[in-house]
């Protein structure tokens, strides 16, 4: 299970221009591995501008968190940034549950195709959607959009069998979704992790072990959730749900820039992105 790059290690080049390093490789963009998937909550137009610019190639997908695009003044304009930046915008899996809910799947299609964007989230993680309904949707969107799907609940009191996250994340991805994501919510305290915030790492491990990593994206808002993922998979793991302003520190756990993976013989020794 390893994701191999073309991008140099040894001496490779970094944002900054320096290049005296010896670093784990990091595949080009568009990468379908070592995504780092950004949240945004409300960024305005200036932040959208100043992120693009001080770490824009380290970003790979933005998710305008839940409902927030609604409610965005100046949307279109936000998304034009992005785009020109390169980075492919999606709506909240959350936002599609509201529609869902209320009837306006319709709705929600049409508005998405105007605001041209080319990916969607689908979840189930606060209401009840049967499982064969929500794979035909998946089946239906992925003929037109790419899919990210998502497993797992945002309700705590929600205990999913690890056997059934497999058979769900299976089930998903050959309905057509391109990455499915592990539930955690913004905060990294639901899904794969406890409420305190620790990996429930006996799912983990049933997950990958039936489930190639490079097709899951790790919801992990929070830097020792970071840690753990790159420590146990390597630089090139796909992680989501992550703050503007931590992508530049992950960018730095990836590469072994950090002192929590610094010295980690994972990250060290895969020096041709092979990640994973």
């Amino acid at each position: 299970m390893s994701a191999t790059s073309s991008a140099p290690a040894d001496g490779a080049v970094a944002a900054s221009g320096a290049d005296f390093l010896s670093l784990p490789g990091r595949p080009p963009k568009p990468r379908q591995v070592g995504i780092t998937h950004v949240i945004d909550k409300g960024l305005s137009l200036p932040q959208v501008e100043g992120l693009l610019e001080m770490c824009g190639d380290s970003i790979d997908i933005v998710k305008l968190g839940w409902g927030t695009a609604y409610v965005t003044g100046k949307l279109r304009e936000k998304i034009a940034l992005y785009q020109q930046g390169g980075i492919p915008v999606v709506l909240g899996g959350t936002f599609w549950e509201v529609c869902a809910a209320q009837n306006k799947l319709d709705d929600w299609k049409r508005w998405v195709a105007e605001l041209g964007l080319r990916h969607v989230e689908i979840s189930d993680g606060t209401i009840t959607v049967p499982h064969d309904v929500k794979l035909e949707h998946i089946r239906r969107l992925s003929h037109d959009f790419v899919v990210l799907s998502e497993v797992g609940s945002k309700d705590l009191a929600t205990v999913i069998a690890p056997y059934r996250w497999v058979e769900l994340i299976e089930a998903e991805l050959r309905a057509g979704a391109w990455k499915v994501i592990t539930e955690a919510r913004e905060t990294g305290t639901a899904g794969i992790f406890r409420g305190d915030g620790e990996v429930r790492m006996g799912l983990i491990d049933e997950i990958v072990h039936a489930i190639d990593p490079n097709r899951l994206l790790f919801e992990a808002p929070q830097k020792a959730q970071q840690v753990w993922f790159i420590r146990k998979f390597g630089p090139n793991v796909n992680l989501g749900n992550i703050p503007p302003d931590e992508v530049i520190p992950l960018e730095t756990l990836r590469l072994g820039l950090r002192a929590d993976t610094l010295l980690d013989p994972t990250a060290v020794g895969n020096m041709d992105g092979a990640g994973i």
